[in-house]
């Protein structure tokens, strides 16, 4: 199903006439008017109270099964009073073999629907919008036997088939998946859906030639590697409506010998916006791409060099006019603005800086604009097997030295 697309990349600001009704068709171009950090936009309807988004996060809060748990809402309400203009909750599964680590948050069953109805009522009851991160981890996959890892092709790790090539069976029946788990997420409250195909997860996978080596109709020519994410948008488009917002997260490039490229992230883009996607959050890298990984480790000494995907978003500028949302390497309030105002990206996405600071924004809004506290050390990641599931190392050890037992 496909609608027009914005006649221009940049969304204006919405009345207080359109907000109190109910905020359909509430997004009117200008190119006239400089867009504001903090000025209220929609997304085919839904609209944000500011041009600032929370990356989805993997938070390992939810319980061994996937469902939600109390710590995970308690997250989630602290994230929304910091006046983050979306929440994107941390990847969900689909189905088993979807699943990336323990303790991740899923949505793979009717089971999950009570308890993500209490996740989307914490977020809204505090003035917030969310949408759910659909995910599957494809070769990264830590089931087993039927539940086993799958994706584009075998994965042979010394002499061990680590993860198997996906049959044209398997890849339909996880088109539906993801399709049935959008249908979770409508009725369980969620604002918006974002599709993960980033990363080096498995849409990721089948984009990338450095991890696609299929020679069917889901491998080869770009568009054979882009077909299943297509498809996947199809169906989630097709159960959900035209009027409910659809977001894709997808890498700037893979930052790997032979994988995704700029200029075919573009093209990608381009496909998707042509079939009516709303928004795409451009990101980019994956385990195995060294520094360039999705979360690079270390603060950027100029202003320049913090925002990590500057070229591309110029280049999707240029050929794709859907919202743009920009994440990778914000630290500082003037970056923010100045790719908001120059319309390189009509939103800045954070993720790291809202682990340490989950008030940055509201911080950012009453006017104290230093820089974020976040030092891009990457020891976050280490506390996610810890009981307390996501949260600062460095922050951590900084109030225990002020605060000795």
């Amino acid at each position: 199903m496909t609608r027009p697309v914005p006649p221009c990349p940049s969304f204006g600001v919405v009345s207080t006439l359109q907000l109190a009704g109910r905020f359909r068709d509430s997004t009117f171009p200008d190119e006239e008017k400089m867009p504001q950090l903090f000025e209220p936009t929609a997304i085919n309807g839904m609209v944000l109270k500011n041009r600032f988004i929370r990356s989805a996060t993997y938070e390992a809060m939810a319980g061994s099964d996937g469902t939600v748990r109390e710590q995970l809402l308690e997250y989630m309400a602290e994230l929304t009073r910091g006046q983050v203009g979306l929440i994107i909750s941390g990847h969900a599964y689909v189905n088993r073999a979807g699943q990336a680590g323990p303790r991740q948050l899923g949505i793979h069953s009717e089971a999950m629907v009570q308890g993500l109805k209490r996740f989307t009522s914490v977020i809204h009851d505090h003035g917030g919008v969310v949408a759910v991160q659909l995910a599957h981890a494809g070769k990264r996959g830590i089931g087993t036997g039927e539940h086993g890892a799958v994706g584009p092709s075998d994965v042979i790790e010394e002499g061990v088939k680590t993860a198997s090539a996906m049959d044209t069976d398997t890849i339909r029946k996880t088109i539906i998946a993801f399709g049935e788990a959008a249908q979770r997420a409508v009725a369980a409250g969620f604002d918006a859906i974002q599709i993960h195909a980033a990363h080096g997860y498995m849409l990721s996978q089948f984009l990338s030639p450095s991890f696609n080596t299929r020679e069917d109709a889901y491998g080869g020519s770009l568009e054979n590697r882009a077909r299943l994410l297509l498809e996947v948008y199809q169906e989630i488009r097709h159960r959900v409506g035209e009027h409910f917002p659809l977001l894709v997260k997808i890498n700037a490039e893979d930052f790997l010998e032979g994988g995704l490229t700029v200029a075919e992230m573009v093209q990608v883009s381009r496909m998707l916006a042509d079939g009516g996607l709303d928004a795409i959050e451009m990101s980019g890298g994956t385990f195995e791409s060294g520094r360039s990984t999705p979360s690079r480790v270390g603060t950027a000494k100029s202003a320049e060099r913090e925002v990590y995907y500057r070229t591309a978003a110029a280049a999707f500028r240029q050929e794709v006019k859907i919202p743009l949302i920009l994440v990778g390497g914000f630290l500082s309030y003037p970056s923010a603005e100045e790719v908001v105002q120059s319309r390189l990206a009509d939103y800045v996405a954070l993720s790291r800086p809202l682990i340490r600071e989950p008030q940055l924004v509201q911080r950012w809004r009453d006017g104290q604009r230093s820089k974020a506290s976040c030092i891009s050390c990457n020891r976050c990641f280490a506390t996610l097997a810890t009981k307390e599931g996501l949260h600062c190392a460095a922050e951590k050890k900084l109030q225990e030295s002020k605060n000795p037992a």
